[in-house]
């Protein structure tokens, strides 16, 4: 639940408040007012950002989230880490969450890739446990459960099986070099 010393809201990309179950942008409200303890004035030298971070006196953490009836706020993921399929927004994090009830995952980073059709898939790159080894045969089985833990349009299309997944030294995954390497892969095959 959000703390009460912060106006918090969850807002559509039009900056009105969602209704609860509705996914959009967590954002701290009325920071011109009284800034927020503990909360960034600026990003030093670059009103570029602070105009797309900060409008208005709201400030946008780049999170998304959904609120339910209770006003618990559910996270989904990273605004700039939503895969947007066919019309449908998917947040990496509930893909990673199913993927990681498998039995056969030990790791797992869920990204976008470019698709001609529907503008972006899902990807799952994955680091196995040791009883198993990659076959297309786990591919389905990886893709099926998916299918069942969360919704079907949110399969992993892509799954490819890595030794290891890029983290910074404190040990957080880094989508963004899982990111830069498939675009480049992507731009090479066309």
């Amino acid at each position: 639940m959000p703390t009460p010393l912060y106006d918090i809201d969850i807002v559509d990309e039009n900056g009105e408040s969602c209704e609860d179950g509705i996914v959009g942008t967590i954002v701290i409200k009325n920071t011109d007012k009284q800034h927020p303890t503990g909360l960034f004035r600026e990003y030093y030298r670059n009103p570029e950002a602070m105009a797309e971070q900060w409008p208005a006196g709201t400030y946008s953490t780049g999170d998304t989230a959904w609120r339910d009836p209770e006003g618990y706020y559910w996270f989904v993921g990273r605004n700039d880490d939503v895969i947007k399929c066919s019309g449908y927004r998917i947040g990496p994090f509930e893909v990673e969450s199913a993927l990681m009830t498998h039995p056969a995952v030990l790791e797992c980073a869920v990204t976008a890739v470019p698709d001609p059709m529907r503008g972006q898939i899902v990807k799952a790159t994955v680091v196995l446990t040791k009883k198993f080894t990659p076959s297309p045969q786990l591919i389905k089985e990886l893709q099926n459960h998916v299918k069942h833990a969360t919704a079907p349009y949110k399969y992993p299309r892509v799954v490819e099986f890595v030794e290891e997944l890029p983290k910074t030294t404190s040990g957080k995954i880094m989508r963004g070099a899982i990111r830069k390497a498939d675009l480049m892969k992507y731009a090479q095959q066309r």
